[in-house]
């Protein structure tokens, strides 16, 4: 919980500063995925979600690897999040710095929308971007 916390204020004060950031390189063919659920599922909370990961590796957040990332989960977004800047941290971001490959989390009743992806030792999204499809799950 202090891990969070702790992002959440480095990433806001990088924003609040409006620093640069360079992305890392992702590797060609690398995929990002849903193991479950799959798109149109309907489930009951608490979801297990379980993250699939082609062409990369996973490293925790703090730590550069070539080739490596850690996932995030978008959660209900509207639209993408900016890609030149550490991913937020909050209940629409959800961070798994910690090299997790999957996660339980409670969802409300009714439709949502989920999409991963992967952020490099920093949370910046790489370049090109390593972002699943959005999928739309409907909870009981």
């Amino acid at each position: 919980m202090l891990a969070r916390h702790l992002c959440a204020l480095l990433v806001s004060t990088l924003l609040m500063t409006g620093s640069a950031f360079a992305r890392t390189s992702s590797p060609e063919g690398a995929e990002v995925y849903f193991i479950s659920p799959g798109n149109g599922d309907t489930v009951t909370s608490p979801v297990t979600v379980r993250f699939g990961l082609k062409g990369m590796g996973v490293a925790p957040a703090g730590v550069y690897r070539s080739n490596t990332g850690h996932h995030h989960l978008l959660i209900d977004l509207e639209s993408p999040p900016a890609l030149e800047q550490p991913l937020p941290a909050d209940a629409n971001h959800q961070h798994f710095g910690g090299g997790q490959t999957e996660v339980t989390i409670d969802l409300s009743p009714g439709k949502h929308t989920l999409q991963l992806i992967m952020g490099d030792n920093t949370h910046i999204p790489h370049d090109p971007p390593v972002m699943s499809e959005k999928i739309t799950i409907t909870v009981k």
